[in-house]
């Protein structure tokens, strides 16, 4: 698989503490990474790199090069708001505006320059249908978001970040919050998504990195110890700290 998302050398310190340790991946277009690892190995950090969230974070400094589509995203020439709009992001606790369905779906493209109310309809619908949530709220889009279901409330977030059109679709531990009905919704989602999205996911549950994704990264440390196709890195890791960490020896 071609990559879309390249990572080289890459060092990542916050104040003096070094978060990300010359970690080096390729990420493949229209395929599901998971990162996995325990907490605090670095994999949310990297993840953050992507659509560079860490910019925030005060006293942040990287080493190293991450190129999206050949384009080394922390060059000058690259606006993070545009990047953002390339790189969507759903985050651990479903995090919907207060507002209406219909505006959080619609608040992005807004945010573009899309005023014309045929084309934000369209664009609420098929978003909301990318989501698989449009069945459950077409007769309600004037509702508060806050008053659907978690499960509905993160499948309304991936509609917010599709509806402005991302070629990357940034997951850290979206189900994690959630109960397993609505996990499962989520995951057969991601599924479906790919074909058309490269999705990047952050999660504690192995089960899940099994079950849907095609690339498994494992992080210790900060660093990245294993890199390879999912199937292979849980049937046979080739780095014993990976064997532990899948078989519960820690973690």
């Amino acid at each position: 698989m071609k990559a879309l998302i390249e990572i080289d050398k890459l060092n990542l310190f916050y104040g003096t503490f070094q978060a990300l340790k010359n970690v080096s991946v390729e990420i493949p277009q229209r395929a599901i990474t998971a990162f996995i690892g325990p907490s605090g190995c670095g994999k949310s950090t990297l993840l953050r790199t992507l659509n560079r969230m860490n910019d925030m974070i005060p006293g942040t400094r990287i080493e190293g090069r991450i190129a999206v589509g050949g384009t080394d995203i922390y060059s000058g020439e690259v606006h993070v708001e545009t990047l953002r709009k390339k790189v969507g992001m759903v985050f651990q606790q479903p995090n919907p505006f207060p507002k209406s369905i219909y505006d959080n779906v619609a608040y992005g493209p807004r945010l573009h320059g899309v005023r014309s109310k045929k084309q934000l309809d369209e664009i609420v619908e098929s978003s909301l249908k990318a989501a698989a949530l449009w069945g459950e709220v077409k007769d309600h889009l004037k509702r508060s978001a806050l008053s659907i279901s978690g499960g509905q409330q993160q499948r309304l977030c991936i509609a917010r970040a599709l509806a402005v059109e991302p070629d990357i679709l940034l997951m850290d531990e979206a189900t994690s919050a959630l109960d397993p009905i609505s996990t499962l919704k989520i995951e057969e989602l991601a599924q479906e998504l790919k074909d058309k999205y490269t999705i990047v996911m952050v999660t504690h549950n192995m089960h899940q990195a099994a079950r849907v994704s095609h690339q498994t990264v494992f992080f210790l440390n900060g660093e990245v110890v294993e890199y390879s196709e999912t199937e292979k890195l849980f049937s046979d890791p080739s780095d014993q700290r990976t064997e532990d960490y899948i078989s519960g020896r820690f973690g």
